[in-house]
């Protein structure tokens, strides 16, 4: 076998070069799209979970009772049926944002201005300082497949 030129050698060099650059520009990009898409599903959980939120206690007459009722369709919607400590701890934040969000559909002149972009913000920042993940990870599901049967 006969000793490659340098030049070939050189050109060979770069070739490999540009090919490693185009992976990791890759790997990037794959990364990128990703943390988009992971964002754009937390923010369109957070709008459904709020507008069904609002939709449900703005029609209610009763603070506390509307609190409730918030907090056990969120327990539904997660498929919670047993109880643990984690998920009691996470039902009582959520009935603050729930308050935060009756009170801003029923505002009263004399208190201040709800605002439940601040209860959303601090249940999802103590959310993820207790669990080190975000809470719109919950709304995940996995569907295992079943099979099809045929008649």
């Amino acid at each position: 076998m006969s000793e490659i030129h340098p030049f070939i050698a050189a050109l060979e060099g770069e070739a490999k070069a540009r090919e490693a650059a185009e992976a990791e520009f890759r790997r990037e990009m794959n990364r990128k799209v990703a943390e988009l898409a992971e964002a754009r599903a937390f923010a369109f959980r957070r709008m459904n979970v709020m507008r069904a939120l609002f939709d449900m206690v703005s029609g209610a007459e009763d603070r506390e009772a509307a609190i409730a009722k918030a907090v056990r369709a969120l327990r539904d919607r997660l498929g919670w049926v047993e109880d643990s400590e984690a998920r009691t701890g996470v039902l009582e934040r959520y009935a603050g944002v729930a308050g935060a969000a009756f009170d801003a559909t029923h505002p009263r002149e004399e208190d201040e201005a709800p605002d439940p972009a601040k209860a959303l913000a601090e249940f999802e920042e103590w959310y993820a300082s207790t669990r080190e993940k975000p809470f719109w990870v919950l709304f995940e599901h996995y569907m295992p497949e079943t099979q099809l049967v045929d008649f």
